[in-house]
């Protein structure tokens, strides 16, 4: 299987890796923009802008454009993650021109109309109203708001009902200028291709992408500004009406193209990523205080959070968090006295290969490690260098990195049926007070 890229010269990256024993194809068109490129006044319209560029080009409308993809038996969709937004289909290899053509229309071409601006705002207000339902959603959501409160990554990708419900033609077309630029571009595919024809498609049909600026910072090549690092531990707390309390906990780590996101991969397997983890095996197999705990690192340009979940009875809320406590304590002794041992890591470095080989079986998953890495500017890797890049990874690498994580300030978030507070340090050890 061959990984290739071209960088056309408009700025827009080609990049594709060849699966000649498949008869599909995977594509999506990215773009270097989500939620933590908004302003003042902009929050959720990354995400506005998604839902939009499905309602309608001069060529077609909502509706023949779906069955324009059905027809090509090609499952189309998208996304807007807090650093960048794609469009994506799969479908048989034969249709990849027209694929092509139809989402390339939608990003180049999509018209905005008043009154479907007006429909789609009132969707993505339900689709928040949904989220806000949902306990767990408001944990990440006030995780994240009381990490990075001064910063755009921070904020909730699908915005708020208020800034939403101000959404027009005019700011969704304005916003599109500014990011939707050919060197903001990247095209990534992976199945049964050619990369020279995906090349030439590229030039045809993505020519309507204007060049930056040079004045909003939207480009591939541009930095973004780093988060602070957490700086005293902290808690915070909202108020839910719920059966269960879920809670958040986790602090900064460094950013997605360092080299230690390999030991952060096995390490987050053995601490608290898989069923044999430890605390998957001590709080919920041996206590039985959980149905769901586990822990997931959130790589960002800049700066990352690495955190912990545990959904648990408000009675038990307090007991469950001081457990995480001691589970992060245990982990920065080394592997000579309760930390990660040599066991723990093979097993770790085992599953995650597993994992890996597995979800490289998909053309999907393929081609959003490709758009990934290059939007990270990060090389592309095969799956036998990520092999290589995961067996160099040494105990020692895990004990150092087990011990800045548990020795760094941390973040408890909790939403349950508790008094609301925001509160520092000094007063973190005192127990989640019930709302009466």
């Amino acid at each position: 299987m061959t990984i290739q890229k071209t960088v056309l010269d408009n700025g827009i990256t080609v990049i594709t890796e060849q699966m000649e024993s498949v008869r599909s194809v995977a594509l999506g068109i990215w773009f270097k923009v989500g939620s933590r490129d908004e302003i003042a006044g902009e929050d959720g319209v990354s995400h506005f802008i998604e839902h939009m560029m499905f309602k309608g080009t001069p060529s077609y409308d909502a509706r023949s454009l779906s069955e324009a993809f059905d027809r090509l038996g090609a499952q189309q969709n998208a996304f807007t993650s807090k650093e960048s937004t794609c469009y994506f289909a799969s479908f048989i290899d034969e249709s990849l021109p027209e694929v092509f053509k139809l989402i390339s229309d939608m990003v180049c071409n999509s018209t905005f109309d008043e009154d479907a601006c007006t429909l789609e705002r009132e969707v993505v207000i339900e689709e928040i109203a949904r989220s806000e339902d949902d306990p767990e959603d408001q944990a990440v959501e006030l995780f994240y708001k009381s990490l990075w409160p001064s910063h755009s990554l921070g904020l909730p990708i699908g915005g708020t009902r208020e800034s939403v419900s101000t959404f027009d033609q005019a700011a969704g077309l304005a916003y599109k200028s500014k990011h939707y630029t050919a060197d903001n571009c990247v095209v990534a595919a992976a199945g049964n291709l050619s990369h020279d024809e995906l090349v030439e498609l590229a030039l045809q049909h993505l020519d309507g992408l204007p060049a930056s600026d040079g004045t909003s910072g939207s480009s591939l090549s541009s930095a973004r500004s780093a988060p602070a690092r957490i700086e005293s531990d902290l808690r915070a707390v909202r108020y839910k009406d719920t059966e269960q309390a879920h809670i958040y906990l986790g602090t900064t780590t460094f950013a997605s193209n360092d080299e230690r996101r390999f030991a952060l991969s096995l390490l987050n397997s053995a601490f608290g990523g898989t069923m044999s983890s430890r605390l998957f095996q001590e709080i919920r197999e041996k206590l039985g205080l959980v149905y769901a705990v586990y822990s997931r690192p959130h790589l960002y340009q800049g700066g990352s959070a690495y955190t912990i979940y545990a959904g648990t009875r408000p009675d038990n809320a307090d007991t469950v968090r001081e457990l995480i406590e001691v589970e992060l304590a245990k982990i920065a002794t080394g592997a000579a006295r309760e930390g990660i041992s040599i066991d723990e890591l093979e097993l770790a470095r085992q599953a995650t290969k597993g994992s890996l080989a597995l979800s490289l079986e998909s053309t999907s998953k393929r081609m959003l490690r490709l758009g990934d890495a290059v939007l990270n500017g990060l090389e592309p890797l095969t799956f036998d260098r990520a092999l290589e890049k995961l067996d160099r990874v040494s105990i020692d690498d895990i004990s150092e990195l087990a011990a800045e994580l548990a020795g760094s300030p941390k973040l408890t978030a909790v939403v349950g049926p508790f008094k609301e507070e925001c509160v520092h340090s000094e007063t973190t050890t005192q127990k989640l007070e019930p709302a009466i």
